[in-house]
């Protein structure tokens, strides 16, 4: 089968297209013909080696994705693939039985490709905490894969949305698709602006996909007993952090890994997913679809920033 395969750790420039053998499905397990895969951070962070995971090489990256299983389409939930096991970036794939669900009616084949996970992520980040009613929640990175799941889910679930975006017409789509308000963040006084828009309030909830030299801001965003769902680092490690603002504000931060799903707990979390994508219409956004040999060109477009998740053509 064709395949991008890592065969060194350091970039994701080490990935190369070539042939590897077809998968033998072990117990449990079934054989997925592969149509579409998503691109994540996570692919070029294990690829760079920043990543816990250190799977035998050479290695086929790849979490998301959809295909046909007995002829029926099907998402992958959750599991190990592209991780510790060969993933989509590739012909076939083996995958667990119980991490797959039937592609959500109504979806495209693109979007079943990209989008379980970041849903599943967001929803996760969103509701980690216990029920939040009507709370504030404050999304960064939100014109990304995960950032646009939150805009729509934390709408959904009754919740004012506050997102942070750079560009001017991401913020556009973004107020479109349930952001109350859209922020730059590279704009000096921006969490001012929160309090202004919320009559004074601060944020209850920020999910986090950025943190750098952001975190310190979105800490001071929070209001009392806020919580912080932390789930990418695209700007690296926090620089500095002031860790008695923890105990003054009694704030509470907490990591976010879908990949600590149990299959019952993906499935019955999906579904969730689905009945509040349902009661608003809304489903999720597709920046840009790439034919297979164009891999590379495809982590280019996600490290400039997308609109939603960049999607590779497998099959």
């Amino acid at each position: 089968m064709r395949a991008w395969l890592l065969d060194r750790i350091g970039s994701i420039q080490h990935l190369r297209l070539g042939e590897a053998p077809d998968p033998v499905p072990g117990e449990g397990e079934v054989l997925m013909r592969v149509e579409y895969a998503g691109l994540n951070p996570a692919d070029r962070y294990l690829a760079e080696g920043l990543y816990p995971a250190k799977p035998a090489l050479p290695h086929i990256l790849g979490r998301d994705g959809c295909g046909l299983v007995d002829g029926q389409r099907m998402v992958i939930l959750r599991g190990e693939a592209g991780v510790t096991r060969p993933g989509t970036f590739a012909g076939l794939a083996a995958v667990p039985a119980d991490c797959l669900a039937p592609a959500p009616e109504g979806w495209t084949a693109e979007q079943c490709g990209g989008a379980p996970l970041v849903y599943l992520t967001a929803y996760q980040a969103l509701t980690m905490w216990g029920e939040l009613k009507d709370a504030a929640v404050l999304v960064t990175g939100a014109s990304g894969g995960v950032g646009t799941a939150c805009v729509h889910l934390a709408r959904a679930l009754g919740h004012q949305v506050i997102a942070l975006s750079r560009s001017a017409e991401k913020g556009r789509r973004l107020r479109e698709e349930g952001a109350g308000l859209v922020l730059d963040p590279s704009e000096r006084g921006w969490p001012g602006r929160i309090r202004e828009f919320l009559g004074g309030r601060k944020v209850d909830l920020a999910v986090d996909t950025i943190g750098g030299e952001l975190f310190p801001r979105v800490i001071e965003s929070l209001a009392d007993q806020g919580r912080v769902s932390c789930v990418g680092r695209l700007a690296g490690p926090v620089p500095s952090f002031n860790t008695a603002t923890l105990f003054f504000k009694r704030l509470r931060i907490g990591g976010v890994s879908v990949g600590a799903y149990r299959p019952p707990e993906a499935r019955a979390d999906f579904a969730q997913v689905l009945r509040l994508l349902g009661n608003t219409g809304k489903t999720p956004l597709v920046d840009s679809v790439w034919e297979f040999p164009r891999l590379p060109e495809a982590f280019a477009r996600l490290a400039q920033g997308p609109l939603g998740k960049v999607v590779l053509k497998v099959s």
